[in-house]
């Protein structure tokens, strides 16, 4: 199924909590050496398409292959291939930048030596080297972000996911993290990132797929989904706020525009327009001639904000979707639970947490803190030099 480059396939995922199907027939493709963004609101799947791909939770039906091996049948092998960088940081704070690392990569069987080399590399890729002998709880929310995601790379990873990675952080922080990504993607890592953050997806991703209750509703580049709610569109601030009737009426003709939106508090008309300099003339032509007057006048394309709004019924992207088990608290899907470690999927610093057996696992075998590790014990040592 992961044919034509395909770093990760899905067909017809679906995943059910109590009465209610958090993925309803999930459909994705993603190109191996892209960014893919997912984006939707609360409820919607996101998390849970991650935790199935990682294979910390079975799916009810559907296919789905990660690196060419089907998540069910072939888990260890995806396993070898993933790291996973969850909602919530899963780095020790009272230990160093340094042991932090050092500490993952011997729970991933590398000898000291290699974990030291391992991250030291990391430190100084993810621009930590002069912090990296400072306890965590002295970094900034971005450096804490970064240290995250050198974590879930120990083991140099095909495929990265990145669950909402930069949720909590000032605009500087998410500035770090993303210029963090582009630099994996360049390296030919592939990324699927949820988020909530539009600008994040429209900054980051190649492709955008928007999922609501369980199922992908839109997909394309970010212009492409722009495009595909109305074209242009023209935006006009007005000194008085009393003449937003009349302008909205007159914009209205002048673009030739079935629907006109109102902002009060911003001042402002906007309307959607087909024929961009005639729409302009005319808007220009008519408030003048009303004795409007404008502080600003615009031509623009639709944001990816208006896109979301109107491919979800007008939910923004932290507002909920209505679904079971797919909240930060949620059944199965807590953001910051158990085994939804930086290090990978399944683990976390303590080996806390394991997920539950697919199929053809036994009970015990093939988990990341046991057996699992163990069979990876060759590879880690070769990883270190990676």
């Amino acid at each position: 199924m992961t044919g034509s480059g395909a770093a990760i396939a899905v067909e017809g995922l679906r995943k059910r909590y109590g009465d209610t199907w958090a993925l309803d027939g999930l459909d994705l493709t993603v190109p191996a050496g892209t960014v893919h963004g997912v984006l939707g609101p609360n409820g919607a799947g996101k998390t849970t398409a991650v935790r199935v791909l990682s294979t910390l939770l079975r799916p009810d039906g559907g296919r789905a292959e990660v690196a060419g091996f089907d998540v069910l049948r072939r888990p260890r092998e995806v396993r070898y291939r993933i790291g996973l960088l969850g909602q919530h940081a899963a780095v020790d704070e009272e230990l160093s930048g340094r042991q932090n690392l050092e500490m993952f990569g011997r729970l991933y069987h590398l000898g000291a030596r290699c974990a030291a080399v391992r991250a030291a590399e990391l430190l100084e890729r993810f621009g930590l080297a002069d912090a990296g002998r400072k306890a965590v709880k002295r970094y900034s929310g971005g450096m804490r972000r970064r240290l995250d995601l050198a974590t879930s790379l120990i083991m140099a990873p095909r495929i990265l996911f990145l669950d909402e990675p930069t949720t909590g952080l000032d605009p500087h922080g998410r500035t770090e993290v993303w210029d963090s990504v582009r630099s994996l993607v360049d390296g030919g890592t592939t990324v699927l990132l949820t988020t909530q953050y539009l600008e994040e997806a429209d900054q980051l991703a190649d492709r955008i797929s928007v999922v609501d209750r369980g199922r992908v509703i839109a997909d394309g580049t970010a212009d492409e989904l722009k495009a595909g709610t109305g074209g242009d569109r023209i935006d006009v601030v007005l000194r008085d706020a009393g003449q937003l009737a009349t302008a909205a009426a007159l914009i209205g003709q002048a673009a030739r525009a079935a629907a006109v939106e109102t902002d009060r508090d911003a001042r402002r008309v906007s309307a959607p327009v087909s024929e961009r300099m005639e729409a302009l003339t005319e808007t220009v032509r008519a408030l003048a001639g009303a004795g409007i007057d404008a502080e600003d006048i615009a031509l623009r394309r639709p944001t990816l904000d208006e896109v979301f709004l109107h491919l979800t019924g007008g939910r923004r992207a932290g507002e909920s979707a209505g679904g079971a088990g797919e909240s930060a608290g949620g059944a199965g899907e807590s953001a910051g639970g158990a085994g939804e470690s930086a290090g990978g999927a399944g683990e976390s610093a303590g080996g806390a947490g394991e997920p539950e057996p697919l199929a053809g696992e036994s009970e015990g075998a093939d988990r990341p803190d046991r057996a699992g590790r163990a069979d990876r014990a060759g590879r880690a040592e070769k990883g270190a030099a990676v």
